[in-house]
């Protein structure tokens, strides 16, 4: 686990089988907004390419790799992939890397969306309206980068507290 700097702009990595939510720091480290979603093919390697064109458009300082570890805290699979893509981003982009603690990141995002009827929620269900597929792909991968933003934010306030 290395030390981020404690200025610039930080990019957050949510670990996910199919898809990879990013969320981005202000400069000032205080904000984090969600950025973008990395999509993983089947059988591939890391989406390298996608992620280096948001580094060299965002100038990140420091990287933050969600770490999916079990309900009793401990490192399964996931976590050890999770860790692997952090290797692998250190290795490529030569920016530091560290790592916090996601469980429940996306449970608490969709928990919360629910509650406000989105698009999983009480009104699209009250509706008898069923999604497209598409239209709940879309949906997915919107709460990728919310997610990010949660594990960041919580490391930032976490890191001035």
């Amino acid at each position: 686990m290395s030390e981020l700097p404690r200025d610039g702009r930080l990019l957050a990595v949510d670990w996910g089988t199919k898809r990879i939510g990013l969320a981005i720091s202000d400069p000032s480290q205080t904000v984090a907004t969600p950025l973008g979603t990395l999509t993983r093919r089947a059988g591939r390697r890391f989406p390298m390419g996608q992620l280096r064109l948001y580094v060299q458009t965002h100038q990140p300082v420091g990287v933050v790799v969600g770490l999916p570890l079990d309900a009793s805290g401990t490192e399964g699979a996931p976590a050890r992939a999770a860790r692997d893509a952090g290797d692998l981003i250190a290795t490529k982009t030569g920016l530091p890397v560290t790592y916090w603690d996601e469980r429940m990141t996306t449970a608490r995002l969709q928990r919360s969306r629910r509650e406000v009827g989105g698009p999983w929620g009480r009104r699209s269900r009250r509706a008898g309206a069923t999604p497209s597929s598409a239209a709940s792909s879309a949906a997915a991968a919107e709460v990728d980068p919310l997610a990010a933003t949660l594990l960041l934010q919580a490391y930032l306030d976490h890191r001035r507290a």
